[in-house]
């Protein structure tokens, strides 16, 4: 993970934005966040593994598109990718790696902190 604090998830200490009276935004990470990414990750979580084929499939995303997007998340220690071949062909299978599984639960969770957060904003209050 960077150490810019557009991208972290929270502070040295572990505490993020919610435990520390923020808005539960600050603690999105820009990194996972981004669509596409975000993508990745959560198959990569249900999956364990999976080729460069079914991610470009399942996410419908270009060859290039994609690629760019695993380079990222593979510089920020997120997921590994391995090249090789099944048969003849030559395949490039992404996992996920423990500090992905991480991220994603603390995107998770801020998430749901958000949703949180709407669904008590919608609700009538006792003077309507």
């Amino acid at each position: 993970m960077t150490g810019s604090s557009s991208d972290t998830i929270g502070d040295a200490s572990g505490e993020t934005g919610e435990e520390t009276g923020g808005h539960p935004t600050t603690t999105l990470n820009d990194v996972v966040h981004q669509r596409v990414r975000l993508g990745i990750l959560t198959v990569l979580q249900e999956t364990q593994r999976a080729d460069f084929g079914y991610l470009k499939s399942a996410l419908e995303l270009t060859d290039g598109n994609l690629g760019r997007h695993i380079e990222i998340l593979e510089k920020e220690g997120l997921v590994a990718s391995t090249k090789g071949y099944q048969g003849r062909r030559p395949r490039t299978w992404v996992e996920i790696t423990a500090d992905g599984r991480r991220a994603l639960a603390t995107e998770m969770k801020a998430l749901k902190r958000l949703l949180t957060r709407f669904e008590h904003s919608q609700e009538p209050s006792a003077q309507d």
